[in-house]
């Protein structure tokens, strides 16, 4: 892999945002429609798409900020297989929707914070150059 440049690391933190907020909103779906008979559980779906994304982002230059504006990532739903189906053919458990939820909540965080210490960084250099 090349270079890890200030724009590509924030195109990265950015998508992962993007991707945690995506399984919290799937999962929080799958919560509203927990009594909803025939419901199948659905689960986002990034694939190696969101990878080849940022590959070929980091390559790229932008002279205008919109210029780059389609590359956000496209999350697809796909139904979750194999988990046992209720007599209503629902299959949404409870505790499986709460902890993929905690999980993408511990992703958002730890973008966030890797977010903040770069915004932190570049407060400091420019208070550095007075």
């Amino acid at each position: 892999m090349g270079e890890i440049t200030d724009a590509t690391l924030m195109t990265a933190l950015r998508r992962h945002l993007a991707g945690a907020v995506a399984r919290q909103a799937t999962s929080a779906g799958n919560l509203a429609n927990i009594d909803t008979p025939g419901y199948r559980t659905k689960e986002a779906q990034f694939g190696d798409a969101l990878q080849d994304q940022l590959l070929a982002s980091a390559k790229l230059v932008a002279t205008n900020p919109l210029h780059l504006e389609g590359l956000s990532p496209s999350v697809a739903t796909r139904e979750v297989d194999n988990l046992p189906v209720r007599r209503d053919g629902n299959n949404v458990q409870l505790d499986r929707e709460l902890l993929e939820m905690t999980r993408a909540s511990g992703e958002f965080q730890r973008a966030q914070t890797a977010l903040a210490a770069k915004f932190r960084l570049v407060r400091y250099a420019i208070g550095e150059g007075r």
